[in-house]
This record gives C-alpha cells, sequence and structure tokens, in this order.
C-alpha cells in the first residue's frame, strides 16, 4: 500500500476523535494537542493538494481562536498561559495561510509573535523566551524553538520584511549560545536559573521534539539566510538522534520515558514533531539523505506499532508493541506518515 493512503487512513482515523462542536482533537486532551493535530493534518493537505479535511480546518480555527477560558487575559487568537502552546497554534495558522493564501491566518502568526516576544526577557540568561506565563518563570528549549521557527517562518512569507528576520537572527544567535546544546550535540530540556541572573544547562531530559523543532527553525533560517552554517548545525543534531542509544535504539525513534512507559499525556506526540521537523530539513539538503531512516520507522509503526483492528490507530512505540490510542499517539504516527510523502508543502490557492 503506498504511503498516501496510509496517510489518509491515519488522518481519517483521527478524525474520530475530532469535536465537531468546539473544533478540538480530544476535548479533554491538553489544548496543545489540538493544535499539533491541526499541523499534522494541514501538512497532509499541502503535500498532497487535497483540500479534504478543510471544513475541519476551518471549523477549528474559528472556535479556537476565541478567548480561552482558562486564560481570558490572553485576549484570543491563540494568546495561551504559556509560550509553547501559543507556538504550536501560530505555526498551523502559517501553514493554514500557505494553504489558503487568507491575510487573517497569517495575522494571527503574526499577533502570536508578538505576544511571544513579548515574554522575552535580558534579566536572566542575557535573553530568551520565558515558558510559563504566569510565574514568569524558566527559559526552555521548545518555547524559544518554536519562536525561531515562528519569526523565520513569518519572514519567508511577507516580502520586504526585516523586523522578523531580525528577531530570527537575534533568537538563534542566544538560543546557540545559551548552553541547552550539549556536548552530544543534542538539546537538553531547558535552564537553571542561578540568583545572579546566570544560567547553565539543566541537563533535563532530552524529549525528541525538543531535538525536531530547532531542525525545522534553522531549515526556515537558512531559506531566509542562505547561511549555510545553520544546516551544519542542524544535521549535527539530527545525525546525534538518529545514531544515540536513547533515542534511535535499533535504529527506531524512541522516546526516553517508553522504557518505563511514563510518557504522560504530551509526550507520545513528540516523536511525530520530530519526523516532521527532519523531513523539513531533508527538503533544504540535497539527496534526501534522511528518507531511509524515515522508511525504517514507517516500516516499524506500520507492522509493528498498528492497530488495525479499530481502524488504523496507532500506539507510542512505534518498535512495538501496540499499547492504547489516544491524539497524542495519532497525530504523531500521521506525522510521521506525511514526512515520507513525496514533495514539500506548497501554497494551495
Amino acid at each position: 500500500m503506498e504511503i498516501k493512503s496510509k496517510a489518509k487512513m491515519a488522518i481519517d482515523a483521527m478524525l474520530s476523535f475530532y469535536n465537531q462542536t468546539d473544533g478540538r482533537w480530544s476535548t479533554q486532551a491538553p489544548w496543545w494537542l489540538s493544535g499539533n493535530a491541526m499541523q499534522a493534518t494541514l501538512d497532509f493537505m499541502a503535500k498532497t493538494g487535497s483540500l479534504e479535511y478543510m471544513p475541519q480546518a476551518v471549523n477549528t480555527f474559528t472556535k479556537q481562536s476565541a478567548t480561552l477560558p482558562w486564560w481570558p487575559s490572553g485576549g484570543g487568537d491563540f494568546r495561551a498561559d504559556s509560550t509553547d502552546d501559543t507556538g504550536w497554534w501560530a505555526l498551523a495558522s502559517v501553514r493554514m495561510f500557505d494553504l489558503t493564501g487568507d491575510q487573517q491566518y497569517l495575522t494571527y502568526a503574526k499577533e502570536d509573535e508578538a505576544y511571544m516576544y513579548s515574554f522575552w526577557s535580558n534579566h536572566t540568561c542575557q535573553g530568551g523566551i520565558i515558558w510559563d506565563i504566569p510565574s514568569r518563570s524558566y527559559k526552555n528549549a521548545i518555547s524559544n524553538e518554536l519562536y525561531l521557527k515562528l519569526v523565520a517562518s513569518l519572514h519567508n512569507r511577507i516580502p520586504g520584511d526585516t523586523l522578523y528576520l531580525s528577531r530570527a537572527k537575534q533568537s538563534w544567535a542566544w538560543f546557540k549560545n545559551s548552553g541547552m546544546i550539549n556536548s552530544d550535540n543534542l538539546i537538553n530540556d531547558g535552564l537553571s536559573e542561578e540568583s545572579n541572573g546566570t544560567c547553565t544547562n539543566n541537563g533535563g531530559q532530552t524529549w525528541t521534539y525538543n531535538q525536531g523543532v530547532i531542525l525545522g527553525g534553522l531549515a526556515e533560517l537558512y531559506k531566509a539566510t542562505k547561511d549555510r552554517s545553520l544546516l551544519e548545525t542542524a544535521r549535527q543534531i539530527a545525525n546525534a538522534v538518529m545514531t544515540s542509544a536513547l533515542l534511535s535504539p535499533n535504529g527506531i525513534l524512541t522516546e526516553p520515558c517508553e522504557a518505563e512507559d511514563n510518557c504522560g499525556s504530551d509526550a507520545p506526540a513528540f516523536k511525530g514533531i520530530f519526523v516532521r521537523n527532519l523531513d523539513e530539513l531533508q527538503d533544504v539538503l540535497p539527496g534526501s539523505p534522511y528518507i531511509k531512516y524515515l522508511d525504517a520507522q514507517i516500516t516499524s509503526a506500520y507492522n509493528l506499532d498498528r492497530n488495525s483492528s479499530v481502524g488504523n490507530l496507532y500506539g507510542l512505540k512505534w518498535a512495538g508493541p501496540f499499547d492504547e490510542i489516544d491524539i497524542a499517539r495519532q497525530s504523531s504516527a500521521v506525522s510521521l506518515l506525511v514526512a515520507n510523502l513525496k514533495g514539500t508543502s506548497v501554497l494551495i490557492t
């Protein structure tokens, strides 16, 4: 069976989680996971040229751009109580703009960028965006990676822009020197902040999505600058993941928490985010260097981690065996299948 058919079946199965009333994939799941599922669905449409799932996409953006009941001070348009949650929806808005050409979606992304940047602080760590807005604390990898990718993406879609390019360069210069990239070329979760304002790598978990989003961010920034050193850094991180005994045992991408079956509600989505961004990096490199690695993930997940009896639903461990279903697991599998589709994302109007 061709990859496109496998991907479509996985998306159709993912729709079993979709709530038409509020536009979320699994209302009880963490809010950001709906933004991530939205991204996976939009990526499929961008790669295949299909608009089959556009009614769900429009419904989701209409319903979820309203003011959030748990964070009314955000004012809507995906401005949430943590900068990373806002970042996921902002990037989905960029992809929705790519698909439709509708400036409203680009406006969402620009408003979200301004919101995220308002939490850039030089008081600790000499810069960077904080993660938790209520406590004004913790500078971590994922919020800053999402921000880098967002501002570089905005620059690449706005003719004559200088603001977002300047902020993308600022963001990468800070991240590169922050200490979060360790001696193994893997990215730890965040920074420990000292009372005097200095910061060091906190030695936190090397989650796969932290290794992934930076790849997509560097690929976007490379498109803007043609600075090949960005690709060299991205390749070092990608290669570190693929050769890591922890993250790719026996060549199959694995979340560190899988060994103890303690991944919670968020981490099962992380591997899909990694392969999505690995594919975006591959798009700007010659020779499709990651195709064999991606193919190996597909073969393993499809054969060992899919429960065909309940409709092409996938579990946590791509190396198998199948465990259970939820939106995080399924969106991760969808992103894996979409990453293996031929072609790159294109504007469809």
